[in-house]
């Protein structure tokens, strides 16, 4: 493999990802997952990552749920959303981010540029597919 792989060439853009804003339902992250075929759900606000809900920390949520199930699905998304996911900058290194996700054992990072704005997200089947292919 002779080109440099850049984190901006196999990102997955916002319109490709589910997002939803800080106010929405649980539920409306979920829909937007399944909408997107994607277990991660990126909460965006005025174009800056607030945080991330996956399907595995919903998986969990549910597992310790001492309420109703349909009350959860009502709840802001942000209060069960992690406030300080993992972000690289669309420059950072392939290599790294890769690292970064073995070490934290995550399939996704959101991406940001260098004014902080959320621009999409790394996946990790992007990136394996990239590597092979």
């Amino acid at each position: 493999m002779s080109d440099k792989i850049n984190i901006e060439d196999i990102i997955l853009p916002i319109n490709k990802i589910a997002t939803v804003n800080e106010n929405a339902f649980l539920k409306e992250a979920l829909e937007r997952m399944s909408e997107f075929h994607i277990g991660i759900c990126c909460i965006v606000n005025n174009n800056k990552i607030k945080g991330i809900i996956t399907d595995g920390d919903i998986r969990r949520k549910i597992l310790n749920l001492q309420k109703p199930f349909s009350a959860f699905l009502v709840d802001e998304v942000i209060a069960h959303a992690n406030l300080n996911p993992k972000v690289l900058k669309i420059n950072d290194d392939i290599l790294n981010a890769i690292k970064i996700m073995e070490q934290n054992k995550i399939w996704d990072i959101p991406i940001i540029d260098n004014n902080e704005n959320f621009i999409g997200l790394l996946h990790l089947h992007p990136v394996v597919k990239k590597f092979i292919l």
